[in-house]
């Protein structure tokens, strides 16, 4: 399975605030919305792109387009936060929302909600924050081969060698954009170092107990 960790001062810079329990809330979004965007300028790094003539001031020159645009896919609620930065930078995508419930029992995540446009044929980039132990990444993955994904690519903010070995063993194919690869999982399934439960932080909801 293709795995591409972000080697990107700035990036490893931002992970650090991330990390940072005294980071707020409206400072937490702004972080990730730019962590982001440069996680989608890697993820795009390769897609197909036409050759187009275009008339600048001066003179008409050919120029490099994206041949079609991708399907945005975030997982809720944590994929939200990712998910205007990548429209800025991609705003002919169209978007589709994949929506799971974490028992915190249990640690296993339920399906409650799944909205996709056409996907058939094109390149899906799905926007979950947390790579833990891959299932809910995995099941929404899922969601996007059988509705006709040519193919998906992850981003993620955080990842753990769980996650990457799970998805791995069940999409080999998938590729897995992460900025910063985690030590492991502890007894409740979080990510260690980590960054607490991304969803509370993002919203402010309530701490990580």
């Amino acid at each position: 399975m293709p795995l591409i960790v972000l080697e990107h001062d700035l990036a490893a810079h931002i992970v650090a605030q991330l990390r940072d329990e005294t980071t707020s809330p409206t400072h937490f979004r702004r972080l990730t919305s730019a962590l982001t965007q440069i996680l989608i300028a890697e993820a795009t790094r390769s897609m197909p792109t036409r050759l187009q003539t275009v008339k600048t001031p001066l003179e008409a020159t050919s120029v490099r387009v994206l041949s079609h645009a991708p399907v945005l896919a975030p997982v809720l609620r944590a994929g939200l936060g990712m998910l205007d930065a990548a429209i800025e930078l991609l705003p002919e995508a169209s978007v589709g929302y994949l929506g799971l419930q974490r028992d915190e029992l249990t640690a296993v995540a339920s399906p409650y909600y799944a909205k996709l446009p056409p996907v058939s044929g094109k390149l899906a980039l799905l926007l979950d924050p947390m790579l833990a132990t891959g299932g809910s990444a995995a099941w929404a993955a899922n969601q996007l081969y059988v509705a006709g994904a040519a193919e998906v690519r992850l981003l993620c903010i955080v990842a753990a060698p769980n996650g990457i070995q799970h998805l791995a063993e069940t999409f080999p194919h998938l590729t897995v954009i992460t900025a910063a690869l985690d030590r492991e999982l502890n007894d409740k399934s979080y990510i260690l170092p980590g960054l607490g439960d991304f969803g509370d932080r993002l919203y402010g909801t309530f701490p990580l107990v």
